[in-house]
């Protein structure tokens, strides 16, 4: 199993602590003064969702995670479940909505997504970095108000709601950053 240096540190490294996979969302490294640097780092348990903050000096090292990728394609949702299906064993696996978390409502039918395994277990899906969907509902911009950084609610396609420029209209298809669930551009259409 891979060792991580304190070096090697960075957000979405998948670590191993007490025996369950974590997964690094946030990293902060101080140097004082005198003594050795310290990486403090916010970790997020890949099963249960608990976060914990833990220290490394410098120079310490973290196990790897003892997880498996896979890339599955988001076949639907049944009333409350997820469904996947891997593309070259056809085999399909099921996730709850806790497992999908907050991914749940960038997902549409055909969608790769990254599902992460541990143990032979499904316990974490990850979408596309970007995805392109249409937009269902926002109000009309007021005419001249398109200088600055003006912005107004929209739903979309999979009923997300997010904050878009004034230009954007009803049908227009924007790309979502779903790291961030933030507007990224206006997709042009072809």
């Amino acid at each position: 199993m891979a060792s991580y240096g304190t070096s090697d540190f960075k957000k979405g490294l998948k670590v191993q602590l007490d025996g369950e996979p974590y997964l690094v969302v946030d990293l902060d490294f101080m140097k004082p003064g005198k003594g050795q640097a310290v990486y403090r780092i916010k970790v997020k348990n890949m099963v249960t969702g608990r976060v914990l903050d833990k220290s490394y000096r410098s120079g310490d090292s973290i196990e790897g995670a003892d997880v498996e990728e896979k890339e599955m394609q988001f076949l639907y949702k049944d009333g409350t479940n997820y469904h996947f299906m891997d593309g070259e064993s056809f085999e399909q696996i099921e996730l709850t909505p806790a497992q999908v978390g907050d991914s749940g409502k960038w997902l549409v039918e055909e969608m790769q997504c990254e599902i992460v395994f541990y143990n032979g277990s499904p316990i974490t899906c990850s979408p596309p970095n970007h995805v392109d969907l249409k937009v269902t509902y926002t109000e009309p911009g007021a005419k001249g108000n398109s200088t600055g950084n003006v912005q107004k609610p929209a739903t979309v396609l999979t009923g997300a709601e997010l904050m878009v420029p004034v230009f954007i209209n009803l049908d227009d298809t924007v790309r979502i950053d779903t790291r961030t669930g933030e507007y990224v551009e206006r997709v042009s259409k072809s």
